[in-house]
């Protein structure tokens, strides 16, 4: 599976119908374009996609742009400041909308609330802007409590009137992993002090709530590692804990975006500085499964770091919208994927896999037996919500649906023996593997040997020839001084030999004379 671009000669009022199930499409665009960038903000508010800031370069960018669903087209909104009496009117010199990068941004009533990211303005505590999209004015929120630390690459969620604050990297590049809450009815800040086993601290990971009730933590980075671990908190007893997840595996990756519709979470590009992710993922929070909808070619623009993207309803039909990224160029295409209708009728069960097999093997027994119209001793048929005063037909809807069921599972079972027999396949081959790696390992250890044992004999040859140029150098100092004692003898010879010349021609001198 991939991607499709819409072509650009079409009528861009009925693009709606141009988009397949379950596939990014790449949207043509009326007029001009924003500045590419990423870790920017971006959310959907009555089919308008609305950016804030982001990253280009090096450089905090300041702007709001918005992008029209229907018509195509791009826009610049124009801010205002908020009037206050410590900010007069005559005060336009000073920034509308502060440069952020790396910031979370949250839609409450006709407000989009921008929580921390990174700045050249540092400050200590978070900081909480906020853009009116009625009046177009921005400002700041006063806020009370125990403001977290100011930071980047955070996540925050909304559950009910509450946000939920968790990691990020704070200006000194300190990784956190804390969870604070801002409660927006009272803007007051509330640290949580949560137990069990927290994730390690990150940044740029995805958070997602399910029910209401738990906090689902995916991905992210420390400053070494790539994480592609999940995390839970319960948010009642405020407890940490890491489930069992079934299904497809995914590769560890950090600035990707999460978004939630219903009971699924969708996971869309991200990457390890190295390579972009291909594949968009979707998690059944309810079931813990998980499996890639799509996969993207390589170089995509949706396989990219730092992207955004926002659920979507246009036409009462579920679309995801993603904008820009960053995966060796920065971005700003706008995708959508228009999504398939998913049955969400079956009981949600947020459970271990070992209590979901068992509850999948009971209701598989059953099954069977009324299908195979077995004799059970009389009970109550409360299973499955069918009571004893219910009709003959009742009973006989119920035994087919539970028929339906039973070939479900039946073809789960054969999904599972079929990957089971695929994993058989790969583990054989990693076994031939080995075994070729420990022959070659067999003899290059043979060989090792064979080079030691050659070493010990050269080194026993060096040893000798040391000891004969140690005698030799002995026997050359010998030498030297039997030259030295040749020499002189041969010098005292010949002073004998002069004396004795002298001598002898003296006595015949003598002896002529008388």
């Amino acid at each position: 599976m991939g991607t499709e671009e819409i072509k650009r000669d079409i009528d861009t009022s009925n693009w709606l119908l141009e988009v397949d199930y379950d596939k990014w499409v790449a949207l043509p665009v009326s007029g001009p374009r924003p500045s590419a960038r990423y870790k920017h903000a971006a959310a959907v508010v009555d089919e308008k996609l609305y950016i804030t800031g982001g990253s280009r370069n090096g450089r905090y960018l300041s702007d709001v742009q918005v992008f029209d669903l229907r018509s195509l087209t791009w826009s610049n909104l124009k801010m205002k400041v908020e009037q206050t009496p410590d900010k007069p009117e005559d005060s336009g010199s000073q920034e509308i909308i502060t440069a952020i990068s790396d910031h979370s941004m949250i839609k409450w009533g006709s407000k989009l609330l921008l929580l921390g990211g990174h700045s050249r303005k540092t400050t200590d505590a978070m900081i909480v802007r906020f853009i009116d999209l009625e009046t177009h004015a921005c400002g700041v929120l006063n806020t009370s409590g125990q403001a977290p630390v100011a930071r980047g690459g955070h996540s925050v969620t909304l559950v009910g009137s509450k946000l939920i604050l968790f990691g990020g990297e704070d200006r000194s590049r300190k990784l956190l992993n804390d969870v604070h809450i801002l409660d927006l009815e009272t803007m007051t800040w509330v640290a949580v002090e949560a137990t069990r086993t927290a994730p390690a601290p990150r940044f740029d990971h995805t958070a997602a709530v399910h029910s209401e009730h738990y906090l689902f933590i995916f991905g992210g980075c420390s400053h070494s590692i790539f994480f592609n671990d999940l995390h839970v908190l319960d948010l009642q007893t405020m407890e940490w804990s890491q489930p069992q997840v079934q299904g497809d595996l995914v590769t560890p990756r950090a600035g990707h975006a999460g978004i939630t519709i219903d009971e699924m979470w969708y996971i869309v590009g991200g990457g390890d500085n190295n390579n972009g992710c291909l594949e968009t993922v979707v998690l059944n929070m309810s079931k813990l499964a998980r499996s890639k909808l799509t996969t993207l070619q390589e170089r995509h623009p949706l396989a990219s770091e730092g992207l955004s993207a926002c659920p979507a309803l246009i036409n009462g039909e579920k679309y995801l919208v993603a904008f820009g990224g960053y995966n060796g160029k920065y971005n700003n295409e706008v995708f959508v994927m228009r999504l398939k209708p998913r049955d969400s009728s079956r009981p949600k069960i947020y459970q271990s896999a070992a209590a979901a097999a068992a509850a999948a093997s009971v209701t598989a027994a059953y099954a069977l037996a009324k299908s195979e119209k077995l004799d059970f001793p009389q009970i109550d048929l409360d299973f499955k919500g069918v009571e004893n005063n219910h009709s003959e037909q009742d009973v006989m809807v119920e035994i087919d649906a539970i028929k339906e069921e039973k070939k479900v599972l039946q073809l789960s079972i054969e999904e599972v023996r079929s990957e089971n027999s695929r994993l058989q396949e790969k583990i054989d081959e990693v076994n031939s593997t080995h075994a070729e790696l420990s022959k070659e390992l067999h003899s290059v250890q043979g060989q090792l040997v064979t080079e030691r044992s050659r070493c010990f004999k050269l080194e026993a040859q060096i040893a000798e020839l040391q000891k004969m140029l140690e005698s030799l150098q002995s026997i050359e100092n010998e030498v030297q001084i039997l030259r030295r004692q040749k020499s002189a003898l041969e010098q005292e010879m010949e002073l004998n030999s002069a004396a004795q010349r002298e001598g002898s021609g003296v006595w015949r001198w003598i002896a002529g004379g008388n």
